[in-house]
């Protein structure tokens, strides 16, 4: 039984994939769907995970996992935000984006239990900047998020500016660059097929 304080796993999955060909959710790395990766991240460390997903999205089957369907528009991840704390009746949600599939289990149990300090996000660092697409969400942040997404004027901006407004707890994770690293293009399925080759010879 989830324990009542537990973050939700969420992982999104509501992207168009234009700039891989398709709905990246489905793309196979390894002979694994993509979105297998982070959601079975996920899984090994909540108790409750589910994947947020546009209507027209296409899904592989992955048996235990429910599907929460956010708007068909804007195409943005904060729409797939606003919605999972929308659906999580006063609960945090943990969000991962789909296409991570470098994520540790160490990291993701970081982020779920760091001491977000009465502040509305808590967000790693890694690159020189925040990372909000693996990140977790206190009911506090529905009221900015939502009024940020309901108020944008023409296409929103990066979803970086709207979370940076909370204000949230910011977790060091500069050791920790693989993990974020997302699959976007062509060449970034072929660098992350390289990458698990890699690790599986025992390289760095």
């Amino acid at each position: 039984m989830a324990q009542p304080n537990a973050p939700i796993g969420v992982v999104l999955a509501g992207g168009a994939g234009r700039r891989i060909g398709g709905d990246k959710a489905v793309v196979e790395l390894h002979g694994r769907p993509l979105l297998s990766y982070p959601v079975g991240i996920l899984r090994a460390a909540l108790s409750e995970v589910v994947i947020v997903a546009k209507p027209d999205n296409e899904l592989p089957v992955l048996p235990w996992v429910a599907v929460w369907l956010e708007p068909g528009e804007p195409r943005h991840p904060l729409t797939g935000i606003v919605h999972a704390l929308e659906q999580a009746n006063g609960r945090s949600v943990l969000v991962a984006a789909g296409d991570l599939p470098f994520l540790t289990d160490p990291l993701v149990r970081a982020v779920a239990t760091a001491d977000a300090r009465g502040r509305p996000a808590v967000v790693p660092r890694a690159g020189g900047v925040l990372q909000p697409l693996l990140a977790r969400y206190e009911p506090s942040a529905l009221e900015p998020l939502g009024a940020a997404l309901r108020v944008h004027d023409g296409p929103l901006g990066p979803l970086t500016e709207a979370v940076e407004a909370l204000g949230p707890l910011v977790l060091d994770a500069e050791d920790q660059a693989d993990a974020f690293f997302n699959v976007n293009l062509p060449e970034d399925l072929l660098t992350a097929t390289a990458m698990m080759d890699r690790r599986g010879r025992g390289e760095r």
